[in-house]
C-alpha cells in the first residue's frame, strides 16, 4: 500500500464500542496487573498513613417523666422538637460547655465536626455519636454532650431532665477508614487509568494495520496481502545474496 493509504479517516462521531471492548480484552492481563498494583498501593497507604478513628454513641429520650402528651400535642412538638434539639446539640454554646468540662484542646468547630446527632427510626430519642482518633475521648465527649443536652432540654421545656437511655462505652474496634473499601477503590482507580490510556491510544491511532482496516475505513477491496514476516524474510534473503555476490566478485 502506498503512503496515501497509511492513514485512516478519523470520525469522532462514530466510535465502535465493540472494538474498544476488544482492545481492552486483549490487554486484560495488563488491566489485572494495574488493579493489583492499585489495590496494594491504597491498602498500604491506608494502613500506614491514615490514623484509624473510633465511634462512641450515647442515647437520650428527649421527653421527661412528667411530660404530658396532651400538652406536647398542643405545642406540636413530636418529631419537629427532635429536629430542633438536633440543631441545639451542635450550637457553639453547647460545644463550649463540653470543651470546658473535659478540658479539650480544640475549637468549637473542630469539636462540632466530630459530633453526629441522629434520630433513630423517627423516635423521640437522640443518638449522639462522636468520631475521634482516641476511643476513650470519643466516649467521654459523647457522654458529656448527652448530659449537657439533657440540661438544655430541661431548661427549654421547663421540665425535669430527660432520661438517659444508653451511655457511650469505649469502642474497641475502629470505625474507619475501611481498608477493604480503599483497597477496592484503589484497584479500580488504577485499572480505569490504564484502560483510559489504551482507549485514547487506540482512538488517536489512525494507521491502517490490516486488510480489514482497508475495507472498513477506506471502502476498498484488498486484492492481495503480503505478510510482514514474509516480506522481512525475503528482504533478508536478498541482502544475503548481494553480500555473497560482492564477496565472490
Amino acid at each position: 500500500m502506498g503512503n496515501d493509504m497509511r492513514k485512516r479517516p478519523v470520525r469522532n462521531d462514530e466510535i465502535d464500542l465493540l472494538e474498544l471492548v476488544r482492545v481492552l480484552w486483549h490487554r486484560a492481563w495488563i488491566l489485572a496487573i494495574a488493579f493489583v498494583i492499585g489495590a496494594v498501593t491504597f491498602a498500604l497507604g491506608t494502613i500506614t498513613f491514615i490514623t484509624p478513628t473510633y465511634t462512641a454513641s450515647s442515647t437520650i429520650y428527649i421527653l421527661s417523666r412528667d411530660s404530658e402528651l396532651s400538652a406536647l400535642a398542643d405545642l406540636q412538638v413530636g418529631n419537629l422538637m427532635v429536629q430542633d434539639f438536633q440543631i441545639i446539640a451542635k450550637t457553639r454554646e453547647v460545644m463550649n460547655i463540653v470543651i470546658d468540662d473535659l478540658g479539650l484542646e480544640m475549637t468549637t468547630g473542630q469539636l462540632s465536626s466530630k459530633v453526629y446527632v441522629s434520630n433513630p427510626e423517627d423516635s423521640h430519642m437522640l443518638r449522639i455519636s462522636v468520631v475521634d482518633t482516641n476511643p476513650q475521648r470519643a466516649a467521654d465527649i459523647s457522654n458529656d454532650l448527652a448530659n449537657v443536652l439533657r440540661e438544655q432540654i430541661a431548661e427549654i421545656m421547663d421540665t425535669d431532665k430527660p432520661s438517659s437511655v444508653e451511655k457511650a462505652v469505649v469502642p474497641k474496634q475502629k470505625s474507619g477508614p475501611s481498608t477493604k473499601k480503599n483497597t477496592l477503590m484503589g484497584g479500580m482507580f488504577f485499572a480505569m487509568i490504564v484502560a483510559a490510556i489504551f482507549i485514547m491510544r487506540h482512538l488517536m491511532d489512525d494507521t491502517i494495520k490490516d486488510e480489514d482496516d482497508v475495507e472498513k475505513y477506506l471502502g476498498l477491496k484488498v486484492l492481495a496481502a503480503i505478510p510482514a514476516e514474509q516480506a522481512l524474510t525475503d528482504k533478508g534473503r536478498l541482502s544475503k545474496i548481494k553480500k555473497t555476490r560482492k564477496t565472490h566478485g
